[in-house]
């Protein structure tokens, strides 16, 4: 990533959680602790079914005397409506301030030049009033930056950075592993834990209960996990969402993002999943690489 090079990411909308109760109602329903979440550093989380299955992700900053909810675009109308059926008698106001504020990505590199910052995930700091935090999941999608949409160009001009091609950084998040877009073809499709959160820094074992939290503990302390989500690389052919993934006769995973940066549900310890061979689907040619953030 340019360290001159920033990308808006119009993709993304900002909930914010304020209120007397919003540190408990978020710590009763999100998968991480919000224990971690302070003015300097900020906590990648998902919300989960009972089942712990997927439903949302986003990255959550402290904001005055509450919380900013960094999510996808496409998926926060239901997040809003999902965390409202949540608040029942809750001191908690739930607003989507996505017509007000974006949020803009920058590199690792360009972070630390600001005073203060420190090379840690999650470190996060204020431009002014605005802040400013390293990507909690990992330190190569770089930083990202909440601010009223009004303000944006000018500080950008004052920060030295230069807009960049959106899609170059959606290519960088698919290569390292990490979902850019279309989560929503990922709901109730598969378990959090199977997501990588344990990896990607989003599922805390040590707090206490939350929605999902019993499936996704078992999995953990049984050593039940043998799928992940991976990247796949499509050599030619085309994808289908939903359908399965060969090797030579042998089902080894399923499609479940099939648009530009695609991902499948892969079984991982499977003796067939090889990664130095070529995979097939009804209509593609495809090869898939385990992260290496991923022992």
């Amino acid at each position: 990533m340019n360290i001159k090079n920033v990308y808006i990411l119009d993709d993304r909308a900002i909930l914010y959680i304020n209120g007397e109760d919003a540190k408990e109602f978020l710590q009763n329903l999100i998968s991480n602790d919000i224990n971690k979440v302070s003015d300097v550093n900020s906590c990648f989380s998902s919300l989960l079914t009972p089942q712990g299955k997927f439903l949302y992700e986003f990255i959550i900053v402290k904001h005055k005397s509450g919380y900013l909810l960094d999510c996808e675009k496409p998926q926060a109308e239901d997040l809003f409506k999902q965390l409202s059926l949540y608040k029942l008698r809750s001191k908690v106001e739930i607003l989507n301030l996505s017509n007000e504020f974006v949020v803009a990505a920058f590199s690792h590199e360009k972070f630390l030049t600001f005073d203060e910052a420190k090379d840690q995930l999650g470190c996060t700091i204020k431009y002014r009033e605005d802040p400013i935090f390293l990507d909690p999941r990992n330190k190569q999608l770089g930083a990202r930056l909440i601010i009223n949409l009004e303000k944006l160009y000018l500080s950008l001009k004052k920060l030295d950075l230069q807009e960049a091609d959106l899609k170059d950084y959606y290519s960088l998040s698919h290569s390292l592993g990490i979902v850019p877009k279309d989560l929503n073809k990922l709901k109730d499709k598969l378990f959090g834990i199977e997501c990588n959160f344990e990896e990607l820094n989003g599922i805390d074992f040590k707090k206490g209960c939350y929605v999902g939290q019993e499936n996704t503990a078992r999995i953990k302390l049984k050593n039940k996990l043998s799928k992940r989500l991976f990247p796949i690389n499509l050599i030619n052919g085309k994808l289908h969402g939903g359908e399965s993934i060969f090797n030579n006769e042998i089902e080894i995973g399923k499609v479940l993002i099939e648009n530009d940066y695609p991902f499948a549900l892969i079984k991982f310890l499977d003796k067939n999943f090889d990664e130095k061979v070529d995979f097939k689907t009804k209509e593609a040619s495809i090869n898939i690489k385990k992260p290496d953030w991923i022992n």
